[in-house]
């Protein structure tokens, strides 16, 4: 490819509300151009990469015994509906009618449409394990999409689903993914981390989310240096805190004026932010009040709280009358008093406290020597760990302090069991002829995110900084001064030998100024760039610049395409 037949228009300036690096680089690199807020059309250098990702999962997939197929964008409502997750799925799924009324929507994913073909296609144990994937666009109606490739309405997503006969043939299946993630992963040239993570909407076990180390990344993860534990901060499961035993003083009810937060309480009363209990009060779609319950000095986790109520499905910020109906009044609640309507999610770190402080459900008022176990109704609360990890909490493996990392979701691994299989009455016939429901698994990666986390973790101030295996060239031919015609015929011979050596190589024949050129090779970032000037012709040796080191190495004209080959190999 030449450069002055490739449509990569590059800028100098970022878009106006391009925040995360990623989105700027790819903006001004000429990858991708904005349609409208959270779609994209892939320019020729940024679909090139994408092709290059889909290339490595494609084979890893295949590797593992993945069947690739396509499934249709556009599903049929009553799949949903029989599952039951057309009314939990949200207001993120894209929905449209057809001319008949008839209700569809646009996949943002596809278990129900992979479950209903194979239940009508696969009868027999013998034709498990089943592992089909595709490549395709998904929809999500993002309320704010944001940060470019990274929160957006229309991506491309890899999703393949497994088929097994029992629970040992599901792991196997999932082990065989998390194998081929880490491989893909790998391949691609990125820092990243396996981390245990809650499934969300998909439902099912268990679930690991691969996640590109990266400064910018929105996902919070906790990882212990002593053992292999890493999990997301919203499914970090951590460890009771057992507080000094103590002799335990009677309840008691004081007045606390104008304190409704727990600093307030705190300075108030002179008492530890460890001796108080905090309260976070929310309502789900029903318009339950749901009060989840914390240490002072802790985070509520709201997916922990949502998978410690049945029936809930999402949470939000609950109004003072549906606190008022239960009893209470926001800033001063606890479970003491608490009418029955509310459901009350207590830590299981608080019920170790004692002499604590928490609400009274009146205005200006607390209880003191607060004992949980004692003062708690114990049938009537649900007991869980909701806190949020921080760092320095002890790992729940070997107990040594935690840290916290951030990074970004690239691909995500479940099991499912029989979650769509029963809801679908999907079956297959045993060996002893009995009929038994599918153990599914299901495992995404996400093709632009993977892209866009690249960039993320791989830049500096000139651009970015491609791995080898995802660049869009991986290197460039720049001759200084492409007017001079032996400068750009020596140029086009040292592009033929890389080319016929199978470089994926550019040549950069464009009539700019050296400096132009440069700074856009360091902005789009080629892993290497050859540059053919006055020198080169001269006799001297060939300069090839690394791209990741910034170093320039100097290599003799008949040693070029060997040297440059082995140099790739590195990168």
């Amino acid at each position: 490819m030449r450069a002055t037949q490739l449509y990569a228009p590059t800028l100098r300036e970022s878009p106006a509300e391009a925040e995360l690096v990623s989105h700027k680089l790819m903006y001004r690199a000429g990858l991708i151009r904005k349609a409208a807020g959270g779609l994209y059309s892939y320019l020729p250098l940024g679909w090139r990469t994408m092709k290059k990702i889909m290339q490595i999962i494609r084979e890893e997939m295949d590797a593992k015994g993945g069947q690739e197929l396509m499934m249709p964008i556009v599903q049929p409502a009553e799949i949903w509906k029989e599952s039951g997750r057309w009314a939990v799925y949200g207001d993120e799924m894209m929905r449209l009618k057809d001319r008949h009324g008839r209700e569809f929507a646009l996949g943002p994913t596809h278990e129900e449409m992979i479950t209903t073909l194979i239940r009508d296609e696969v009868r027999s144990y013998k034709q498990l394990p089943f592992m089909p994937y595709q490549i395709q666009n998904k929809y999500r109606d993002e309320i704010r999409p944001r940060f470019g490739l990274m929160r957006s309405r229309e991506f491309v997503m890899k999703d393949l689903y497994s088929f097994d006969r029992d629970v040992d043939g599901m792991n196997i299946s999932y082990d065989k993914m998390y194998d081929a993630y880490t491989k893909i992963f790998t391949r691609c040239g990125l820092k990243f981390r396996p981390v245990e993570a809650d499934n969300g909407a998909i439902g099912g076990g268990h679930s690991h989310e691969f996640t590109v180390l990266a400064p910018s990344g929105e996902s919070s993860i906790a990882y212990c240096e002593s053992c292999n534990f890493a999990a997301s901060d919203e499914k970090a499961e951590l460890k009771i805190i057992h507080a000094e035993p103590e002799e335990l003083r009677p309840l008691e009810k004081v007045s606390t004026p104008d304190c409704h937060t727990i600093e307030l309480v705190k300075n108030f009363l002179n008492v530890p932010i460890e001796k108080t209990i905090k309260a976070v009060a929310f309502m789900d779609d029903d318009e339950r009040l749901i009060v989840a319950f914390v240490r002072g000095d802790h985070d509520v986790n709201e997916i922990k709280v949502l998978n410690a109520v049945d029936g809930a499905n999402h949470l939000y910020m609950a109004d003072e009358k549906i606190i008022s109906a239960a009893g209470s009044v926001a800033g001063f609640m606890s479970p003491i008093g608490l009418k029955d309507s509310a459901i009350v999610v207590v830590d299981q770190t608080v019920m170790e406290m004692s002499n604590a402080v928490a609400g009274a459900n009146d205005v200006d008022a607390h209880f003191i020597n607060v004992t949980p176990r004692r003062d708690f109704n114990a049938e009537k609360i649900i007991v869980k760990d909701i806190r949020m990890v921080k760092e320095g909490d002890p790992c729940p493996h070997c107990g040594k302090p935690l840290k916290m990392t951030r990074g970004i979701e690239v691909g995500q691994v479940f099991t499912l069991g029989k979650k769509y299989s029963e809801a679908l009455h999907a079956t297959f016939l045993d060996e002893d002829g009995k009929e038994k429901f599918f153990e599914m698994g299901c495992y995404g990666i996400g093709v632009g995110r993977t892209m866009a986390a690249t960039i993320e973790q791989c830049n500096d101030a000139d651009g970015i900084i491609w791995p080898r295996a995802i660049a869009p060239f991986e290197v460039v031919v720049v001759p200084v001064n492409a007017k001079d015609e032996n400068q750009l015929a020596l140029a086009t011979e040292i592009y033929d030998e890389l080319k016929a050596a199978g470089v994926d190589v550019l040549l950069d024949d464009r009539r700019e100024r050296a400096g132009v050129k440069f700074k856009d090779c360091d902005l789009i970032g080629y892993p290497l760039r050859v540059t053919v000037s006055p020198k080169t012709l001269a006799g001297e040796a060939v300069e090839v610049k690394v791209r990741r080191s910034g170093e320039f190495l100097h290599f003799e004209r008949g040693e070029l395409v060997a040297k440059i080959s082995e140099l790739l190999e590195t990168l």
